[in-house]
């Protein structure tokens, strides 16, 4: 039999209490960890309103004042009837036949007819005669085209007259007659109210005071104009035939004749002498 002896082996003091401090340790129960709790979220909290101690106002839209203007007064001055014509009678009125053409009064119209081209005929009233007035007629042109022109003449007699002028193309103008040649006053202008052609109507008025001379038509105003060469004298009326025209013809109808007094407001420029200052000698 065999027998073995164990030698007791003292241990240092420090080793007895580790080793019963680990025995306990696993002995122990084992400690859970602590469960988080869920974070709980926040919301930010709404800024606080400022106070406007000023707050805005709607500016109200400034209105648009219209400051009215004066209407234009294109017959001022108009006074009593002087004539008037329905063309009864052509006892008043120069009536006339050739191989050129023709006037003559019926039917409560004065009729011109030109035959040939560049043909002018005009007949003149004999009474009464004119300085300041204003005169409406009715035209009608029956055969009238392009360069064909038609109108009413005003301080006329034989040898000159102003001359109002409607042509077949649509424009108006005036013109200052010495027999037969014409010198423009108002050249050629477009007018909505001028017949561009046959068959037309129209009524032209003339308004004359002074040197002043305003032009209607429909009783719309065309244009004014000033010449001082004229002064007195009788209406009439007139038709010229183009010279690419072999004929034309128009009527005239409602002549109305009034009086105008009015003045111009514009002043006369009046030419007076500058004194020349005098020295005066010291004592």
């Amino acid at each position: 039999m065999f027998f073995m002896r164990f030698k007791h082996l003292h241990a240092p003091n420090w080793i007895l209490p580790v080793i019963i401090f680990a025995s306990l340790a696993a002995c122990a129960p084992t400690q859970a960890q602590p469960t988080l709790a869920p974070a709980i979220s926040t919301s930010t909290a709404a800024p606080t309103a400022t106070i406007q101690w000023f707050p805005p106002t709607s500016t109200a839209t400034p209105r648009v004042v219209q400051v009215p203007t004066a209407t234009p007064v294109y017959l001022p001055g108009l006074g009593a009837t002087l004539a008037t014509d329905d063309f009864e009678s052509d006892a008043i009125w120069n009536t006339s036949i050739s191989d050129e053409g023709s006037v003559s009064v019926s039917r409560n119209r004065i009729t011109i007819a030109a035959k040939e081209p560049e043909i002018y005929i005009f007949s003149l009233r004999n009474e009464p005669l004119l300085t300041d007035f204003y005169a409406e007629i009715d035209a009608h042109p029956a055969l009238c085209r392009g360069g064909d022109s038609y109108g009413l003449l005003f301080r006329a007699n034989n040898n000159s007259s102003y001359r109002y002028a409607l042509a077949c193309n649509g424009t108006v103008r005036l013109e200052r007659m010495s027999v037969t040649r014409a010198r423009p006053i108002q050249e050629a202008l477009p007018s909505g109210d001028a017949p561009p052609g046959s068959p037309g109507d129209v009524r032209l008025g003339v308004w004359v005071a002074g040197s002043e001379m305003r032009f209607f038509l429909n009783g719309r105003h065309q244009f004014t104009a000033t010449d001082v060469n004229l002064g007195i004298g009788t209406i009439g009326v007139f038709a010229q035939s183009a010279p690419e025209n072999s004929a034309m013809t128009v009527t005239f109808s409602d002549l109305v004749v009034q009086s105008v007094g009015y003045v111009s407001p514009t002043p006369t420029p009046t030419i007076t002498k500058t004194p020349v200052p005098t020295s005066t000698r010291s004592p």
